[in-house]
C-alpha cells in the first residue's frame, strides 16, 4: 500500500475528475487522482472493432458548450462536423414511413402547430429559469409535483404532438419515461442548452465531434497529470474532519486537505463515509437516480443510405429504436449508424436472448433505412447499466418533487468534501461541457478555501481561472 499526502485528492477520472485536478495543479496545488476503472474517461470511452472507431459513451459538442470548447482549445483537440446531408426518415404511430426534408416532423399541419405551441412554452419558462437554480423560479413547487407527461398534456390534448415533444427530453435525455420525472426537471435540461428550441434541433445539439474522441479529451487532461493519476484504485472508504480527509483506494491512501467527490450521485454511497454523511446528503442522494439507454452501433462496408439521399438522420417516437444518426468517424471509409433504445424499450431488449435482441434491434432500423441495415459489419450495444462505475445513462437525475426539495444542497460541500460532475452542473448539464464547469468551479471553491480568498459565486466554469497563473509558473 502506498501512502499519499497531497493538498487535495479527486476520487473519479472522468471529465469533471480530470478538470478538476487540472485546474488544481495549474494553482500550485498538489493532487492525487484515484480511479476505479482500468481507464479514464469516466461515461466518455471509445474503442477500435474492426477497424471502426466506436464511442461507446458521450461523444458530441454543440455550440453552447463553451467550457468544454475552451478546454479542447488549451489542449489542442480539433473537431468535425457530423455527417448531416440528404433527407431524413420518420416513423408515425400507425407505422407509416415517411422521407422527409426541414425541421418539421411529417405530420399533421394541426400536429405541427401544436408542437410548435408546446416548444413556444417550454421556451418562454425556459427563458425564465437559471440553470444554476431551477428551484427559485416562481413556479418551481407547482412545476415539480407534476410529470413532464402529463404537464405536456395541460398545453396540449394532441397525443402525437405530446409524444413528438416528449421524446426530446425523455428518451433524448434523461433516459426516463416522462412520467417519471417533472416538468421543473424538463426546464433544467432545456435551460441547460439555452433554450428547448436547441434541444429539439439535433443539427444543434449533436453538432460536432472530436477528432480523437471525446474519451481523448479526458486521456489529453490525464497525460498532463502525469503519475498522478492512479488507475485501478476504487475508493471505499473516506475518514473526514474538519482537519483534513483520508481516501483509501486499492493500493494508494490519500491524505489530503479535501476532497472531490467527482462520481454520479448514484454512486456517491459506495464509500464508506467516517463519521457518516449528514442526515441531509443521505436522503438527499436517494432521490438522484441513473436513466436506462442502450447505444446502438453497427458498422457497415460503406455508408448505404447516403447514396440513397439520406442522411441517417430518422425518428420514431413510438419505434423501438427512437432515434438513429449518421456516426461515421472522420476519415473512415466504412459507415457507421448509431442509434438510441430508451428506458422502458430498453427493458424490453434486455429480457430478449442475445440473437433476438439483435434480431430485433436490426429490424428496428431497417424500417427506417431498408433491408441493408440488416447485415452490419461490427454490431455493439453499449450498455453503462451494467458497468459497476456507472450504473446508468446517461446521467442522474430528480424524482417528482426533488429538484425542488433537495436541488438547493446538491453542490454544497460538507466539511472538506466537495462533489462534482455533469450531474450537478446547470448549463451543459448532463454533457462533458458541465462535468468541465464543475471541475473548474469546484477547483476554484477549493483553492479559496485553502488560500482563505475569496471565491466568486459568479464564476461559470467556461475559461480557466488559473489559466494565467499557470502561464506564470511555465
Amino acid at each position: 500500500m502506498t501512502t499519499l499526502d497531497r493538498d487535495v485528492v479527486i476520487i473519479g477520472a472522468g471529465p469533471s475528475g480530470l478538470t478538476a485536478a487540472y485546474e488544481l495543479r495549474k494553482a500550485g496545488k498538489t493532487v492525487a487522482v484515484l480511479e476505479a476503472r482500468d481507464r479514464v474517461g469516466g461515461r466518455t470511452w471509445s474503442q477500435n472493432m474492426d477497424g471502426a472507431t466506436i464511442e461507446i459513451g458521450g461523444q458530441w459538442i454543440s455550440p453552447d458548450q463553451t467550457g468544454l470548447y475552451s478546454l479542447i482549445e488549451e489542449l489542442g483537440i480539433e473537431t468535425f462536423e457530423r455527417y448531416k446531408e440528404g433527407k431524413s426518415v420518420y416513423i408515425a404511430e400507425d407505422g407509416t414511413r415517411t422521407v422527409y426534408e426541414g425541421e418539421d416532423f411529417p405530420v399533421g399541419e394541426a400536429t405541427i402547430a401544436e408542437m410548435n405551441k408546446l416548444i413556444a412554452e417550454m421556451d418562454r419558462l425556459t427563458a425564465e429559469v437559471n440553470p444554476d437554480a431551477p428551484w427559485e423560479h416562481p413556479q418551481a413547487a407547482e412545476l415539480d409535483m407534476v410529470s413532464f407527461h402529463h404537464w405536456l398534456r395541460t398545453i396540449s390534448n394532441d397525443e402525437a404532438a405530446c409524444n413528438n415533444i416528449g421524446l426530446f427530453i425523455a428518451g433524448g435525455m434523461l433516459t426516463k419515461p416522462a412520467h417519471t420525472f417533472s416538468a421543473l426537471q424538463a426546464l433544467l435540461m432545456s435551460s441547460s442548452a439555452g433554450s428547448f428550441s436547441n434541444l429539439v434541433d439535433e443539427d444543434f445539439i449533436l453538432d460536432r465531434r472530436m477528432v480523437g474522441t471525446m474519451q481523448g479529451v479526458s486521456i489529453a487532461v490525464a497525460k498532463r497529470l502525469g503519475e498522478d493519476v492512479y488507475l485501478n484504485n476504487p475508493v471505499l472508504k473516506l475518514d473526514w474532519s474538519e482537519e483534513g480527509v483520508t481516501a483509501y483506494g486499492a493500493g494508494v491512501t490519500v491524505n489530503a486537505k479535501k476532497v472531490v467527490i467527482a462520481v454520479p450521485p448514484n454512486l456517491y454511497s459506495r464509500i464508506s463515509y467516517n463519521p457518516p454523511l449528514p442526515r441531509r446528503q443521505h436522503v438527499t442522494h436517494q432521490h438522484q437516480s441513473m436513466g436506462l439507454v442502450i447505444k446502438v452501433h453497427a458498422v457497415y462496408s460503406t455508408p448505404f443510405w447516403r447514396e440513397e439521399g439520406l442522411s441517417g438522420t430518422c425518428f420514431g417516437p413510438n419505434s423501438i429504436v427512437q432515434e438513429v444518426y449518421d456516426n461515421t468517424y472522420h476519415g473512415e471509409s466504412t459507415g457507421t449508424l448509431v442509434g438510441f433504445i430508451s428506458d422502458v424499450n430498453a427493458d424490453a431488449m434486455f429480457e430478449l436472448s442475445e440473437a433476438e435482441r439483435k434480431e430485433t434491434i436490426l429490424k428496428g432500423i431497417a424500417e427506417f433505412l431498408g433491408d441493408k441495415a440488416l447485415t452490419p459489419e461490427v454490431f455493439y450495444l453499449s450498455d453503462f447499466g451494467s458497468e459497476e462505475w456507472t450504473r446508468g445513462a446517461y446521467a442522474t437525475s430528480y424524482d417528482l418533487g426533488g429538484l425542488f426539495r433537495f436541488g438547493p444542497d446538491q453542490n454544497k460541500n460538507v466539511g472538506p468534501i466537495y462533489f462534482s460532475s455533469s450531474d450537478l452542473a446547470g448549463e451543459g448539464y448532463q454533457h462533458v461541457d458541465g462535468a468541465v464547469r464543475m471541475g473548474r468551479r469546484t477547483a476554484a471553491r477549493i483553492v479559496a478555501a485553502v488560500d482563505g480568498t475569496d471565491y466568486d459565486v459568479n464564476y461559470d466554469g467556461v475559461v480557466s481561472k488559473f489559466a494565467a497563473a499557470q502561464e506564470q509558473n511555465a
